[in-house]
């Protein structure tokens, strides 16, 4: 029977860049603590990297030697495993539509799911839990454009609808229109007029 590293080792291998794994898919191959051993001795090898509190990831071989792979395709896995919604921070939307020229420095993942962080390498990814409304629309422009409002703030509501209008697709702007009723009421009154001004 093939040991249990190297079945973890070759169902790692197997996976895209930045999918998860975790001990408790290997429950049926061993005891836990012999499970976890292979895990610890996998990681200390540095063939896997331990992200979070029983979530690991494979290291990304290059001619420039190995990284970690990418904090949204990791985000990205997780969410899909975890079945929680996982979208991209408002500071990250403003500066994707052009509301900013701010760029992050961390990186913040808003979701559905409890708060959480990942260590990749050197950095610290979070997933902080978000309000409903902030994720209704999903990951697309329009779902972008209601975090990317919220990050904004009341304050600067009008300006970037107007920025928003402008660059969103006429699709794009009918789904944020009528999303309307599960928005804060500043941000659906804003929306509603600057949809009148048209």
């Amino acid at each position: 029977m093939t040991k249990l590293p190297e079945t973890i080792r070759l169902h790692a291998s197997s996976l895209s860049e930045g999918d998860v794994l975790s001990p408790k898919e290997f429950l049926h191959l061993g005891s836990r603590a012999a499970i976890d051993q292979a895990f610890s001795r996998l990681t200390k090898s540095g063939e896997l990297l331990r992200v979070a509190r029983g979530v690991y990831v494979s290291p990304i071989s290059s001619r420039f030697g190995t990284r970690p792979p990418s904090p949204e395709k990791v985000v990205r896995a997780f969410a899909e495993k975890s079945g929680e919604i996982v979208v991209s921070h408002g500071a990250n939307s403003a500066n994707a539509l052009g509301l900013t020229q701010q760029v992050p420095t961390r990186e913040v993942f808003l979701s559905s799911g409890r708060s959480r962080k990942f260590r990749l390498g050197r950095s610290v990814v979070a997933i902080k839990h978000a309000p409903q409304w902030m994720l209704a629309l999903g990951s697309g422009p329009a779902g972008d454009a209601v975090r990317a409002l919220a990050w904004m703030g009341q304050s600067h509501v009008t300006k970037s609808l107007s920025a928003l209008h402008k660059r969103l697709s006429a699709d794009d702007w009918n789904t944020l229109t009528s999303a309307r009723a599960v928005l804060p009421s500043w941000m659906a009154k804003a929306i509603g007029q600057e949809s009148l001004r048209g």
